[in-house]
């Protein structure tokens, strides 16, 4: 009797281990019994199945990362990349777990750590493909400087891939572009274009300092011009015979010894005082 009693504490051990599960935080379990699936995903935390009978399957509901390595991809100008390695994130809501892998059943992959993520295989496949298109769009010298705009186009490209048969089942959260290598000669190429792009820089600023230069000696001369303007329109022949008379009389004021007459005095008539010269007479 009292085996009875064990052998029964035993089994009964067994049936309750073999009902109860729990499910990781962020994860959730799908369950099948018989074959069929239970399209009410179970939560995180202490479950219940049947014994026996009822399979618990856990996925994944967090993010996702899936790392592609070693594309050689040809870009717009027909060129191959030596080297491109991507890393896709994406997740899957919920509540949509359970048709994901039926419809995907072979797409599903095991992590090391037990734990399946559901449409996975499908997401490589299609990630692949939308990496290629958008390689394709961009020049292989343009690559590395938009990086980020290969991103974005790669993440709206799959997105839209996915959308077409599965609409909100799977979402692209992220793109990241962790390696991007081309060909030896195209990155020396890519070096002499950097390289000449400097120094068209550098002739350029060297362009418009000479127009700022040329633009200051215009100005200047401008004001030397203006300047010489003013001075020869006020040099008549009157203010010049003023000032050669002005001159003489400073020359005779030297108590009559000695006064100095300039040698060449053409275009020049002398205008003395009329009364002067008659008293000088008398």
């Amino acid at each position: 009797m009292q085996i009875k009693i064990i052998a029964a504490a035993i089994l009964l051990g067994i049936i309750g281990f073999m009902s109860a599960y729990t499910v990781e935080s962020g994860n959730v379990a799908v369950e099948r019994t018989l074959g069929k699936v239970n399209h009410e995903e179970q939560l995180q935390g202490l479950n219940f199945k049947m014994p026996f009978l009822t399979n618990s399957i856990e996925f994944s509901a967090k993010e996702i990362a899936i790392d592609i390595n070693d594309l050689t991809p040809k870009a717009a100008d027909n060129l191959s990349l030596k080297d491109l390695d991507v890393s896709v994130f994406y997740r899957v809501p919920k509540d949509r777990v359970s048709e994901l892998m039926v419809k995907y059943a072979a797409a599903a992959v095991r992590g090391a750590d037990g734990i399946y993520m559901p449409a996975y295989g499908l997401l490589v496949r299609e990630a692949r493909a939308a990496i290629y298109e958008q390689v394709s769009e961009i020049d292989s010298l343009q690559l590395h400087k938009q990086r980020e705009l290969l991103q974005t186009d790669v993440l709206e490209e799959l997105q839209g891939r996915l959308n077409q048969s599965d609409s909100g089942d799977i979402i692209v959260t992220r793109v990241v572009v962790r390696a991007l290598n081309t060909d030896p000669s195209i990155e020396a190429a890519i070096r002499d274009a950097v390289e000449a792009e400097k120094r068209l820089e550098a002739k350029q600023v060297q362009v418009e300092i000479a127009k700022k230069d040329a633009e200051i000696e215009i100005e200047r001369a401008k004001g030397i011009a203006e300047a010489n303007n003013i001075i020869n329109s006020s040099l008549t022949a009157e203010y010049l015979q003023h000032e050669v008379n002005t001159a003489l009389l400073r020359f005779a004021d030297n108590d009559g010894s000695v006064v100095v007459i300039p040698a060449n005095m053409q275009g020049f008539e002398m205008i003395l005082d009329s009364g002067q010269l008659r008293r000088g007479n008398e």
